[in-house]
C-alpha cells in the first residue's frame, strides 16, 4: 500500500479526513473524502496545522502536498525507511 502523501510503500496506512470530522460534527454535515496516508504523515499533518486550517485551507491532497512546511517534510520522509519509526516534531 502506498501513502498518498509521501508515496512510500507501507505495510499499514491510516485514514485521514481531508475536512476534519470535528469541524463538521456539530453541523451534522458529511466530512467528505478521505485519503490513505502513513502514520508519520498523519501525525505530522496534525502537528503542523489546526483542524480549522485543514478544513478551510488544506482540504485537498494537492494543497497539503504543496504547502511549504509539508513539502519540506515530504521531501525528507520520502527518503526514510518505511519500517523505521518516525518521530514527529510537535511544534507548530
Amino acid at each position: 500500500m502506498q501513502c498518498q502523501l509521501c508515496e512510500r510503500e507501507m505495510a499499514q496506512l491510516t485514514v485521514h479526513h481531508l475536512i476534519p470530522r470535528q469541524t463538521v460534527k456539530r453541523k451534522k454535515a458529511d466530512a467528505g473524502s478521505t485519503i490513505d496516508i502513513c502514520s508519520a504523515c498523519h501525525r505530522q499533518v496534525h502537528s503542523f496545522y489546526s483542524n480549522l486550517q485543514l478544513a478551510r485551507e488544506l482540504n485537498t491532497i494537492d494543497k497539503l502536498q504543496s504547502e511549504p512546511k509539508m513539502r519540506k517534510f515530504l521531501s525528507w520522509i520520502s527518503k526514510q525507511n518505511p519500517d523505521k519509526k518516525i518521530k514527529v516534531n510537535r511544534r507548530r
